[in-house]
């Protein structure tokens, strides 16, 4: 099944603004069969491929040329020269919608980027499946979701998540993390991504994360940056703008996507989820990550953070929106709606007279309700609703 990816509308207007569009994204997020399929009048070559690199190395303004103007590079990242070639021929022509580029090691791809196409080049990121994207395949439980994840190949291919991600993890470790950096002990980095699956939905502690993994804090620092670099965990930043009271300044740790920290904690059907510690920090991930994708695939700045007091009163999600509105979203992993779900957000702060702020809850039931000013959602209902307009 070819499920039509919620970004290909955004990088069809990219490439009438810009002479190179770029797409990164973690491995197997489904790029390669995003570029052949919505950009067919492109020609395709994978730099994958030693003979391609070979071809294009030994004359590159030939290749160029002959090509034409309508060229996808995947994988380009392995061939650095390629790039000021790239500028030379785009910026001769003087046209839009040129070439497309795409790579997983994005970190590589986008130094490539930034030091020869700055300015010419629209960067944009395709993740993992989102909801909606899912709703093809007839899957909007959040418990599978968590436990499944949202890479494509899991549901096109029918893969049992326990199958897919160990190999998924090993191969990304062996080979991306490699490849960025001189990582001589890849069981302690294994180690280390164990430690920070443990970690979901926390405050991050880096001396504590050190020192659990055995290692020195700027060791720990790196090895964050590798992660986000390629799209494994993401950093949730604390919000503080127009606040008098003194906020924890700790960013909040999550994964991508929900499916790699459930296998690295080992979480293998709904059973073991539901009686999991975690259990409410993950679905409070799967949302996050969510909102995240519906953004960053509408071509969006994902302009999202968490809320917390020095006193530990916490609000999971601020998200400032276009125009004057921010949403305050609390997120609750409990399938049976409690009214304590609503202490934070009426206790929320006025942050601005020129601000419009939306409560909602979020939580893992089935019914959705309004209490007050707060609209109380269900999964279903905040997937249908919300995220499509993030």
């Amino acid at each position: 099944m070819i499920v039509e990816r919620r970004i290909v509308q955004h990088l069809k207007r990219m490439l009438e603004k810009f002479p190179v569009v770029s797409v990164t994204g973690p491995r197997q997020s489904g790029k390669t069969t995003l570029l052949r399929n919505a950009f067919s009048e492109y020609k395709y070559f994978n730099l994958e491929r030693i003979d391609i690199r070979e071809m294009v190395s030994a004359d590159p303004i030939g290749f160029l040329n002959e090509a034409g103007t309508k060229v996808i590079f995947d994988e380009a990242q392995n061939l650095p020269s390629l790039f000021s070639w790239l500028q030379v021929v785009s910026d001769e022509r003087r046209m839009n919608g040129q070439y497309i580029l795409s790579g997983s090691q994005s970190f590589l791809l986008n130094n490539q980027i930034s030091q020869s196409l700055a300015g010419r080049v629209s960067v944009n990121v395709l993740l993992p499946f989102d909801t909606n994207e899912l709703l093809a395949y007839g899957e909007n439980d959040p418990t599978r979701m968590i436990i499944n994840g949202f890479y494509p190949r899991i549901y096109d291919q029918k893969i049992q998540p326990n199958d897919f991600y160990p190999s998924y993890l090993q191969t990304y470790i062996e080979r991306d993390i490699r490849t960025l950096r001189a990582i001589e002990n890849l069981r302690s980095f294994s180690g280390f991504l164990g430690l920070c699956a443990g970690r979901t939905g926390q405050l991050l502690n880096l001396t504590s994360l050190a020192n659990d993994a055995g290692i020195s804090v700027n060791t720990a620092k790196a090895w964050l940056s590798l992660l986000e670099a390629s799209y494994i965990i993401l950093l949730l930043q604390p919000y503080h703008r127009n606040f008098n009271k003194r906020i924890i300044k700790a960013p909040k740790l999550y994964f991508y996507d929900t499916g790699v920290a459930s296998s690295l904690l080992r979480i293998q059907d709904p059973g073991m989820l539901s009686r999991h510690y975690l259990v409410g920090a993950l679905f409070e991930n799967l949302v996050i990550s969510e909102l995240i994708k519906a953004m960053v695939h509408q071509g969006k700045r994902p302009l999202i953070w968490y809320w917390r007091e020095s006193n530990g009163r916490e609000i999971d999600c601020i998200i400032e929106s276009e125009g004057n509105r921010i949403d305050a979203i609390e997120i609750k992993g409990g399938q049976t709606y409690n009214s304590d779900y609503l202490k934070n957000l009426k206790s929320f702060p006025a942050m601005s007279a020129d601000k419009i702020i939306r409560k909602t809850v979020v939580y893992r039931g089935a019914e959705s309700t309004i209490a007050g000013e707060i609209e109380v959602l269900s999964w279903v209902d905040f997937a249908r609703k919300r995220l499509p307009d993030t």
